[in-house]
């Protein structure tokens, strides 16, 4: 055959094969290959579908009864779908009762200033790996720098329901704090083939939900840990920069508090000034804790009878000291100074780094005023009370 312009054309034929390959069966997954770590694996525990073989031309028959294709059953229903009940029990779940739950119960004691945490028991927890799992629960107050805050229970050993019945403390906790923290208790599985404890799940609870001095419990599903970004730097101070950004406190509480007994003594016929303890200092070494101690400076006043420190703590950010000092002096004259307590991080052979401070005189305003003016109004009764430290750094000598 010839074409437009001369030249020859070649024609192939082709016979049209009528095959019918019989029903489409759906495609296999990769992820059926893997019932290990696939959350639907009982539906792909069915027997497998007879091989598929060409049938002869013409319309394709159907199945007769008792064939492979019945045998076969459904195909496995594709991810997204919902498990029916038993699929459910069996199989690991993305829902919340997957990670376990925690019971604990929660007290807020108003009138001393702290926080009870009973951490009783957890259920249905899922360890790492097979085998035994020892475990411990983790609280941290947010916002809040994680050391100062954290509190962690006893390890229960090979437990996958461990009891701990065990309290944690937070000293130095008042309602104002309770209306903006929260609560993060995170359940963790220590390992000795693993350096660090590795969280297997966490709760958190709003502290504004706590009423004063009554008993609360709660029975929580744990969930995923929430990873956040660090920020570069938080202050200037050493190891500041190492916590997490949704855990840095506001300006003015990053510090930690201090609480501070007074008493003006008739028969001393001076003032006693008690320093207890300290809650939730900034760690200022490199290891994430510091290792506090106290100075007090009644001011103006001369002479190394004007200045005392307590013993240092070491490695700490809630420190207990219990240490009292004595100023002599008349109310008139105690009236007209100014009291300088400040908090230090003792360094070893380097300048020590500051902390944080309070000022009590006359001159001071909200809670500092009322407890420098009750405890000069009333003799022989101590007034204990809590104080934020701030940055105001205090010259104080050495």
């Amino acid at each position: 055959m010839a074409g437009a312009r001369g030249e020859k054309v070649t024609m192939q034929e082709h016979m049209a094969i009528n095959v019918s390959p019989g029903p489409i069966r759906p495609i296999r997954q990769i992820s059926d290959y893997f019932p290990h770590f696939y959350p639907f694996a009982p539906a792909l525990l069915r027997p497998r579908p007879a091989p598929l073989r060409a049938l002869p031309s013409g319309p394709a028959p159907e199945p007769a009864s008792g064939s492979p294709l019945e045998e076969a059953g459904p195909p496995a229903k594709p991810p997204g779908l919902p498990l029916g009940p038993e699929q459910e029990q069996d199989g690991d779940s993305d829902d919340s009762t997957a990670l376990g739950s925690l019971e604990f119960t929660l007290l807020l004691d108003q009138q001393n200033c702290v926080l009870h945490c009973t951490i009783h028991r957890a259920k249905g927890l899922k360890p790492l790996d097979s085998g035994s799992i020892d475990t411990f629960v983790k609280a941290n107050l947010l916002p809040g720098m994680s050391k100062a805050s954290q509190l962690r229970t006893r390890t229960v050993r090979a437990s996958r329901g461990p009891h701990w019945d065990e309290t944690l403390t937070y000293h130095g906790f008042t309602c104002q704090d309770a209306g903006r923290k929260t609560l993060r208790l995170c359940v963790c599985e220590e390992s000795r083939l693993r350096r660090r404890a590795e969280p297997l799940g966490e709760l958190r609870v709003p502290l504004k939900k706590l009423a004063p001095n009554l008993t609360r419990s709660f029975d929580i599903c744990l969930e995923k840990r929430r990873l956040s970004k660090r920020p570069r730097s938080l202050d200037t101070a050493r190891g500041m920069a190492l916590y997490e950004e949704e855990e840095v406190e506001a300006a003015g509480e990053e510090r930690g508090r201090i609480l501070l007994s007074l008493c003006y003594s008739s028969q001393r016929g001076g003032l006693l000034v008690g320093v207890l303890r300290c809650a939730h200092l900034a760690p200022m070494d490199a290891n994430g804790y510091s290792d506090p101690f106290v100075r007090i400076f009644l001011r103006p006043n001369a002479g190394k009878k004007s200045k005392y420190k307590t013993t240092v703590r070491k490695k700490t950010l809630n420190p207990e000291f219990n240490e009292e000092f004595f100023y002599a002096g008349q109310r008139e004259e105690l009236a007209q100074k100014t009291l300088l307590v400040s908090v230090w991080d003792y360094d070893l052979g380097t300048a020590n780094d500051f902390i944080g401070g309070v000022q009590l005189s006359i001159n001071s305003t909200g809670e500092k005023l009322r407890h420098w003016r009750e405890c000069l109004a009333r003799s022989d009764r101590r007034l204990e009370l809590w104080h934020p430290l701030d940055g105001a750094h205090p010259q104080l000598g050495d």
